[in-house]
């Protein structure tokens, strides 16, 4: 496949505009094909994603990015204006860089960190942050049981995101011990249960949080069932967590 071959991306511009109520900028409409183009070139060598197609990549990777941070792209958090307010933001699990680049792309005067198992991976984002001139980015390899004991990042962060490939009750012990008293965790989820929100319910007390909401949505072209929900640090999370690595997913609080 030359580069040349390479599709353009649907702008959508209704669409962001009807469930954001916001609009990317030319740059930012740049930034976004940019990246769909390196992500294309880097899948010949590296397994970054299945989803090529590009409906399914603005879908997926970038619409479904913004739809969970949907309340920072208004510039709202809470009541309070973060127009002027620097925001730290750790992505865990992030793979191809989703949703911590797209987030990089839109929200003001944030700070990234992109966190992956898989040193390919972080190796890709690096290659790639230069020609996005994303210098609000960087990228660290480390499991999230790992990074969320080290003093330099436990409860240092704003925002923590991470798409849940793992239990809830898992996501909500990798996210809360990274974020600071009133940070906010940001789960992404497919499907989810009355059972499985009873036993984040459970987890998050216990991690020194309690859930704040939960957003169920459909996403706009494949009218999948999706979910967020929102996680707010109001306490200390114990010393004894996040457990060892593979605990949590093996053993949900």
């Amino acid at each position: 496949m030359n580069d040349s071959t390479i599709s353009c991306l649907p702008q959508m511009m209704d669409i962001w505009e009807k469930t954001l109520e916001w609009k990317p900028s030319p740059q930012q409409q740049e930034l976004f094909q940019s990246l769909y183009k390196l992500i294309i070139q880097g899948n010949r060598q590296l397994n970054l994603t299945r989803i090529t197609n590009p409906e399914d990549f603005w879908e997926k990777h970038l619409w479904d990015s913004l739809r969970g941070i949907k309340f920072l792209i208004s510039q709202k958090i809470g009541e309070e204006s973060v127009d002027n307010q620097a925001i730290t933001i750790i992505d865990l699990g992030t793979g191809a860089g989703s949703p911590g680049i797209p987030a990089a792309m839109v929200v003001k005067n944030c700070t990234v960190n992109l966190v992956d198992s898989t040193k390919k991976k972080i190796n890709f984002i690096d290659s790639i942050l230069p020609q996005l001139q994303l210098n609000n980015v960087f990228a660290t390899t480390c499991r999230a049981e790992e990074i969320g004991r080290e003093n330099q990042h436990r409860e240092t962060y704003d925002i923590a995101l991470i798409r849940a490939v793992a239990s809830v009750s898992a996501c909500a012990e990798y996210t809360l011990p990274l974020l600071k008293q009133g940070g906010l965790a940001i789960i992404y989820r497919g499907n989810l249960t009355d059972e499985e929100i009873t036993n984040t319910e459970n987890a998050v007390q216990q991690l020194g949080g309690v859930i704040e909401s939960i957003e169920q949505f459909n996403t706009p072209i494949s009218n999948s069932d999706r979910h967020c929900l929102y996680l707010r640090k109001v306490g200390s999370t114990p010393a004894k967590f996040p457990r060892s690595v593979g605990v949590p997913a093996q053993r949900p609080l």
